[in-house]
């Protein structure tokens, strides 16, 4: 499977993850940084989907919290993110995205001391 797929594969919305997962631990792509980059981007955006599913709507349906419309926004943005990094990938440029992307590097290295 060509890289470009491979990476496209993780970011696809909401199942995404598992292709993130597969290539974390697949020993095939050990030492390509570009595509376990690419994995941890998309496994640390998928993370944050489920923070704002568990911990942020829960929190707009309090009365009285003010946080109404943040949660849909929020959603919003984050798939606003994935179609962007889908498109991104698909022309072959890296992207980082904002904190995501640091994080994505940082456990990359990490990695491959």
């Amino acid at each position: 499977m060509p890289d470009r797929t491979t990476v496209l594969l993780c970011y696809l919305p909401w199942i995404g993850w598992l292709a993130g997962i597969g290539v974390l631990a697949s020993p095939r792509f050990r030492g390509n940084n570009r595509i376990r980059f690419h994995a941890f981007q998309s496994l640390y955006l998928f993370v944050a989907w489920l923070l704002v599913e568990w911990v942020v709507s829960p929190m707009t349906k309090i009365p009285g919290a003010g946080l109404s419309g943040v949660s849909g926004l929020l959603h919003l943005v984050l798939l606003g993110a994935w179609i962007f990094m889908l498109v991104k990938v698909n022309h072959d440029e890296d992207y980082r995205l904002p904190i995501l992307g640091d994080l994505a590097q940082k456990s990359v290295d990490e990695q491959s001391l």
